[in-house]
């Protein structure tokens, strides 16, 4: 795996350094970890952490630590067995009536937990600019089952909005494609990206649009953040949210209900809260399959339904995502 960039440039003097200041027995690891998969983080999410507190929730999900250096049974490279859905270079179909295409390798902040933290992103590209796409295009097209494009990466809004328009003109002219999805953390991490180009791109497409976050607590919702959603939901686009359950982070029932009222607020609706996919040096997040259905029974208990999203496990080979009982 070929490391990605650190910290965006004014971040260097940050919580996660301090941190590591703080408590020197984190740094070596940190270091480590850092190796492996390089810490990088936005300074606007930094600014919503609570700084010395090593435990920040927020903090939590970008500092690298030694535990993503040890090695645990049943944790690999690909846990999803992505390789094993590859139609075309940057082109993955593991369900019935969507694709989803790879458009960068880039993200704004690394998230420890991420699943794709060592995806080959090397071998998709076998071409340079706006070309990287037209086999995976031309896949899509001689398909007519396929319905629903799903844009990810990495992170398809680290796109510029030119190089978006390009893609959406190109899959808006298969009539077949009838919706168009977005997985994206950048409204979150880096709400300024939400600005008049990007709100101007949106309103210009013709299918219908679902933009899906990625926020795991109600700390990582500042004004700015709801303001970007404001400003998301005006360009006519759908928001749904996707939670990952992390120890430490977000597995107890005041904290899940805390951020799907916040979500709710906001104009987001909760939809899927994913038990952590097994990629290698993630296993210090798991949360045991027991204790995520007691969280979401108590979610269930004390919440509207509309508000407690559907507990779910990606498993390779299933037809869909895997809703866990409760």
């Amino acid at each position: 795996m070929r490391a990605r960039n650190a910290c965006w440039p004014r971040a260097r003097r940050c919580s996660c350094r301090s941190a590591t200041s703080r408590y020197p027995a984190l740094l070596a690891g940190a270091r480590a970890a850092n190796d492996v998969f390089a810490l990088r983080v936005t300074p606007s999410y930094l600014a919503r952490m609570r700084r010395g507190d090593r435990n920040d929730p927020l903090l939590r999900q970008v500092l690298p630590l030694i535990e993503e250096t040890e090695q645990f049974d049943g944790y690999v490279a690909d846990p999803l067995a992505e390789r094993d859905y590859t139609r075309a270079p940057n082109l993955l179909q593991k369900y019935a009536g969507r694709a989803l295409l790879i458009t960068t390798q880039a993200c704004a902040i690394h998230c420890r937990y991420c699943f794709r933290r060592e995806f080959p992103y090397d071998e998709q590209q076998e071409e340079q600019g706006a070309s990287r796409w037209s086999a995976a295009l031309a896949a899509i097209a001689a398909d007519d089952s396929i319905e629903e494009m799903i844009l990810s990466g990495g992170d398809p809004l680290s796109l510029s909005d030119t190089r978006l328009t390009q893609l959406t003109d190109a899959i808006q002219a298969i009539p077949h494609v009838r919706r168009l999805r977005l997985h994206t953390r950048q409204p979150v991490v880096l709400p300024s990206r939400v600005d008049g180009g990007l709100l101007g791109w949106l309103r210009t497409l013709r299918l219908p649009t679902v933009v899906v976050l990625h926020i795991n607590h109600a700390n990582e919702m500042d004004e700015a953040v709801r303001a970007a959603c404001a400003r998301l939901r005006g360009a006519g686009v759908t928001l749904l949210n996707q939670s990952v359950l992390l120890r430490g982070v977000n597995d107890d029932v005041e904290t899940l209900a805390n951020l799907s009222r916040t979500l709710f607020d906001a104009g987001i609706t909760p939809y899927y809260l994913h038990l952590p996919d097994r990629v290698r040096g993630t296993a210090h997040f798991d949360v045991p399959e027991a204790r995520a259905r007691e969280l979401v029974a108590g979610l269930t208990a004390r919440l509207s339904g509309y508000l407690v999203p559907r507990l779910v496990r990606e498993v390779p080979g299933a037809a869909s995502k895997v809703q866990q009982p409760v």
